[in-house]
Formats: C-alpha cells, sequence, structure tokens
C-alpha cells in the first residue's frame, strides 16, 4: 500500500491523472512451468468412466501455483512493452521515453496507471488489451479498500465505504 501512496503523491504533485483498469478473470492467462493434474470435475464425464484425469493447460482459479503465473505472465507482458519493473516494490512498472514518463501498479487485477504521456497511455492500454481481457474503470476513485477523491486542492484518501461495509457485515 506504500507505493500506491507514493504514486498518489506524485501525480498530486504533478498534477498527473490517475486512471484505472481490471484485468478480467486475470487468474487464467497463468503459464503453468511444471505439469498439474486435476480429477475431473463433478457433471463432467467421458466414455472412458469417472477414473480418468486432466492435464491443465493453464492456470485456474484456487490453484495454488495460479497467482505467481498470472503475476509472471503480466511481468513478461510489460518488459515486451519496455516497462522496468522496480526493485523496490515488484508490483511497479516504469517506461521512461525521454522527459516523459508512465508508471502502473498492479494488485492482483486491479491497475492504476499515471503519466505524463498521452500517448504511452494510451499505446499501452492497446498492448495490454492484445494480452489481457481488460476494463477501463475511469478515474481512479476506489482502490484496495481505498476512495480516492480529487480536488484542485489535491487528492484525498480514506476507508469510509471500506468500514461502513464491514460494519455492515458486523
Amino acid at each position: 500500500m506504500n507505493i500506491v501512496r507514493v504514486l498518489l503523491s506524485i501525480a498530486a504533485n504533478k498534477d498527473w491523472p490517475l486512471n484505472q483498469f481490471d484485468v478480467t478473470n486475470a487468474f487464467l492467462y497463468g503459464e503453468l512451468r511444471k505439469d498439474v493434474y486435476m480429477e475431473i470435475p463433478p457433471g463432467f464425464s467421458d466414455e472412458f468412466g469417472d477414473e480418468k484425469v486432466c492435464r491443465l493447460k493453464k492456470t485456474l482459479y484456487g490453484l495454488k501455483q495460479s497467482p505467481r503465473a498470472r503475476f509472471g505472465r503480466f511481468t513478461e507482458a510489460m518488459k515486451k512493452y519496455d516497462y522496468l519493473q522496480s526493485n523496490a516494490d515488484h508490483t511497479l512498472f516504469i517506461k521512461k521515453k525521454g522527459e516523459k514518463i508512465t508508471c502502473l501498479i498492479i494488485y492482483v487485477d486491479d491497475m492504476i496507471i499515471t503519466r505524463d504521456d498521452l500517448e504511452e497511455i494510451d499505446e499501452l492500454t492497446k498492448n495490454l488489451a492484445t494480452e489481457f481481457e481488460m476494463k477501463d474503470l475511469g478515474h481512479l476513485k476506489y482502490f484496495l479498500g481505498v476512495e480516492v477523491l480529487r480536488s484542485a486542492l489535491g487528492i484525498f484518501i480514506n476507508q469510509k465505504k471500506y468500514i461502513s461495509d464491514h460494519l455492515a457485515k458486523a
């Protein structure tokens, strides 16, 4: 969460826009590095009987390898488009072209993108859309339980919605 606050601070200081994207079915994009077999799910049977197993070609939700494989696949895509992964926080990717900078943070399937290079953001979203199914959620409003409000005075964050939602469950 620290890197998110740092990025919000930079965006406020430089008056950069903050956009949010969601990767649809994020865990289904990972590539398995080793063979993984599973029992055929109930309701699926074939002519060979119920004692068969199947080998997975891709990751699935609930598979313990899925988070690492999904993030590895995303990292490969970002590097392919000349983004550098931060050594300080592996969820931060940065691209610098001359004096222009684009920053992206990803947390599971949610992304924040900010920049001073408007053309790069269009190019990045087009490129990522060829790799993953994504939804453009517009200007950043809510991320990891934090509501983000922007005004002429700066960027304000709070957790009112997060707290209200949890109190409603109690």
